[in-house]
């Protein structure tokens, strides 16, 4: 809600859905290039005793259809015509809406009065169920083991043709896992179809997790810099208004990926952002602890044990003269949605088996090795202690 010049946000949760539960589909081996081809299907089912409500819970969000009719179309006459289907249909800014409808999808009132053919259902992750992410095209490491589970293609291309130069590469895996034998001084690269770019995550730190020693991996929020501190950045700036001239940091503008809607991809509450971007919100309280995403990676394997995704979606709001519940707006508005926290962890049957399959015999092998160093060097010692007698009784 709008306070003052500012927009009043309040965090409301958790309300948590079971993903990723799918098997992989479509699995074919291509022998001669040595990779895997799969689709990954999307599904998720809501799980009511780790919720704090229902799907049917009420939410005071962002008009989605009417913050974005003014990015998607500029021209002012067409902005005449959206205002007065905005105003038949009784739209605002704002409106109420539940949560199965927020997320799954709703019929939006001022999109059905529009005159000529366009998507009436609108979501944040509509349509999701019954759809697949992919086809992904990975390297299976038989030629080669440092290949193991990186992408080759998705959807059938290297590129993804959202970003300029570097930006626009698909990097690494799928953050499943890495190819084995991961060292701390490592650059994970990893592709997430979710934010539309391949990112990265450093070391940060052991952790034992369930008996089995992990490397934490994490996003650096020199990850979310502006081209300013990380130059590398500099492809991911599509624009230079609402970004000020590439300087606003902490915001990714994926709207090309996204069928031209204003949506911005940030960690929760802006975590990592510039100020630009969090002043104009109240309500926010970023930490790291909660909001940055990490990968626990077993190094021997490369597989990951136990990560957590956490990401923001936003929408950009703008002021428009001619579209009459933007005209008040102050000022563009990057505006919070909702935060994800997706999280994984091995568990307890699968890390018993872990811990007696690989990390014991890793153990096994590394205890087998020092006793054989503690042989070896009492076998010279002993061989040293031998000559120098000898040596002595020969001086003699």
């Amino acid at each position: 809600m709008m306070n003052s010049s500012n927009i009043q946000v309040k965090q409301r949760g958790p309300y948590t859905y079971r993903v990723r539960f799918l098997a992989k589909e479509n699995v074919t081996q291509d022998a001669e290039d040595n990779t895997v081809s799969f689709l990954q299907p999307n599904g998720a089912i809501f799980e009511p005793s780790l919720s704090v409500g229902t799907e049917a819970d009420n939410f005071t969000v962002l008009n989605l259809a009417v913050a974005a009719a003014s990015h998607i179309y500029q021209n002012q006459f067409v902005q005449m015509i959206l205002n007065s289907l905005i105003n038949k249909s009784k739209s605002s800014m704002f409106q109420v809406r539940t949560l199965r409808e927020l997320l799954w999808g709703y019929r939006d009132p001022f999109l059905s009065l529009v005159p000529y053919p366009v998507t009436t259902t609108v979501g944040l992750f509509y349509p999701y169920n019954n759809t697949a992410d992919g086809v992904y095209k990975v390297f299976n490491g038989k030629d080669n083991i440092s290949k193991v589970a990186i992408i080759d293609t998705y959807k059938g291309k290297r590129n993804l043709s959202y970003w300029e130069s570097h930006c626009d590469m698909i990097n690494g895996t799928d953050a499943a896992s890495f190819p084995p034998f991961v060292e701390k001084s490592q650059v994970l690269q990893f592709f997430s179809s979710d934010i539309c770019r391949s990112i990265y995550a450093v070391f940060e730190s052991d952790v034992n997790l369930k008996g089995i020693p992990v490397y934490r991996f994490v996003l650096p929020s020199k990850a979310f810099a502006s081209p300013v501190e990380n130059p590398d950045n500099y492809c991911f700036c599509t624009e230079k208004i609402i970004s000020k001239n590439c300087t606003s940091y902490g915001v990714l503008d994926i709207s090309k990926c996204k069928e031209g809607r204003p949506v911005y991809i940030s960690l929760p509450h802006f975590l990592y952002a510039s100020p630009d971007v969090s002043e104009p919100i109240d309500g926010l309280n970023p930490n790291e602890e909660e909001h940055r995403t990490y990968l626990d990676i077993e190094p021997i394997t490369g597989f990951t044990l136990q990560f957590a995704k956490r990401l923001q979606v936003n929408l950009l709001v703008k002021p428009s003269e001619k579209i009459q519940v933007l005209k008040n707006l102050k000022r563009n508005y990057i505006v919070p949605i909702l935060w994800l926290n997706e999280t994984g962890t091995i568990g307890d049957e699968k890390a018993n088996m872990f811990r007696s399959q690989v990390t014991g015999k890793i153990n096994l092998l590394g205890l087998i090795e020092m006793i054989l160093l503690s042989v070896g060097v009492v076998m010279f010692v002993a061989f040293m202690i031998s000559y120098c007698a000898c040596r002595s009784k020969t001086i003699k």
